[in-house]
């Protein structure tokens, strides 16, 4: 994580990577009726539903829509665990083509991978304490988009951050942190001080909001991502995990169908 001051989030990287595509296919399985079928290995009698039957999902749209179905299954406890078998990592293996990037906190509660009921090669994950960028985020960020054609970035704030607990306490009382935590109170200093512009019931979450917000907005408008969103081959979403219902609230930038 840089130690440079603030702000960091306006400042960008530009990646010289290439990737290569792959159509995601499924497999298929063979009946028996004789006795001995009636024996099938545990292996072949537990395998799970998998997102890779399906087409990858190349327009924003149906990125969004497929993430947010995920969640909906994490939150019904209802989980397929795609793309989590051997024959899903040997297909892998050798190139990917992630659907989603997801920008999160470090928070152990927060597992994008699991919130969104996604698995191998699906998405492309960055997380940091409060999820606070720096050019080295963001070129991460931009790799999936600009060599990849992911269409889809979700920047996931989420509810009782105590990086940014501890960033608004530090800030509101003038007291630095240590080392290079201190890094992340002076990313988070433009959320503070649009939130201290009026009273809110819960400033913390207030903060985790606006500078979820706030991200998603420079990484819109950046000089990289901005003629891809122009032309509607990436969208950036902001959005909002609550650890009491493992809901994904959407803030700003939902893709249209």
């Amino acid at each position: 994580m840089s130690t440079a001051p603030l702000p960091q989030r306006r400042a960008f990287l530009t990646g010289g990577l290439l990737a290569t595509a792959a159509v995601i296919t499924g497999c298929s399985s063979k009946t028996d009726n004789s006795a001995a079928a009636a024996k099938a290995t545990p292996a072949a009698a537990t395998t799970t539903p998998s997102a890779a039957t399906n087409a990858r999902p190349d327009s924003p749209w149906a990125a969004f829509a497929r993430l947010m179905d995920g969640n909906k299954r994490w939150v019904d406890g209802n989980l397929q665990h795609p793309d989590r078998n051997p024959a899903r990592r040997e297909f892998v293996a050798e190139e990917q083509k992630p659907y989603g990037v997801i920008l999160s906190c470090i928070d152990s509660r927060v597992p994008p991978e699991l919130l969104f009921d996604t698995g191998l090669g699906d998405l492309f994950v960055m997380r940091t304490g409060g999820q606070v960028v720096a050019p080295v985020v963001t070129g991460s960020v931009e790799y999936g988009p600009m060599t990849a054609g992911t269409p889809l970035i979700v920047v996931l704030g989420h509810q009782r951050c105590g990086a940014i607990k501890a960033a608004y306490k530090a800030l509101k009382d003038n007291k630095p942190l240590p080392g290079n935590l201190q890094s992340i109170v002076e990313a988070l200093r433009p959320a503070y001080e649009e939130i201290s512009q009026q009273k809110h019931a819960d400033p913390v979450d207030a903060m985790i909001r606006v500078h979820t917000k706030q991200t998603s907005a420079d990484l819109r408008t950046n000089a990289d991502l901005a003629p891809l969103v122009k032309k509607g081959d990436v969208a950036v979403v902001s959005a909002y995990y609550s650890l009491d219902t493992g809901r994904v609230e959407v803030l700003t930038g939902a893709p249209s169908a």
